[in-house]
């Protein structure tokens, strides 16, 4: 199960408005409560506590969040001051079960230069918690 985080993170380290995960709500009402320990009832609401803990630099919750079979050491997940995140887009969501997927692209900047990450992060639960397991990232379609 996910751990408390010893503080409560600055959500205006995020280029949206409210909650950075972008979903319109105050961060309090939206992914804070999950990173103090609160269950996250959907895999597409943990892919977003997620992303907001990127953002925020919650290592904690993002270690506690990823499933044991998969979790890298504190050391090959530590922390990135050189990222900055800019944005999340959910593009797809799929629940059957105890398994679900999301597809999402998370829009950021290193040393000034405009990146993207494009993946479809697969999600169990186990004893009710959900945890991110492993992720791909799809082909672009070329246009």
């Amino acid at each position: 199960m996910p751990v408390k985080t010893s503080k409560r993170p600055d959500a205006s380290t995020c280029a949206c408005p409210a909650c950075p995960c972008c979903s319109g709500l105050a961060y309090a009402a939206c992914c804070g409560h999950f990173h103090q320990g609160a269950p996250v009832p959907t895999a597409g609401q943990l892919m977003r506590a997620r992303y907001s803990a990127y953002v925020l630099h919650d290592h904690a919750f993002i270690l506690s969040s990823w499933h044991p079979d998969t979790r890298p050491s504190v050391e090959e997940a530590g922390p990135d001051s050189q990222t900055r995140w800019l944005g999340l887009e959910v593009r797809q969501q799929t629940e059957s079960g105890d398994t679900a997927t999301v597809e999402f692209v998370a829009r950021y900047k290193i040393g000034g230069r405009a990146q993207r990450l494009h993946e479809v992060s697969r999600f169990v639960r186990e004893g009710g918690w959900w945890f991110y397991a492993d992720g791909s990232f799809p082909k672009e379609q070329e246009q």
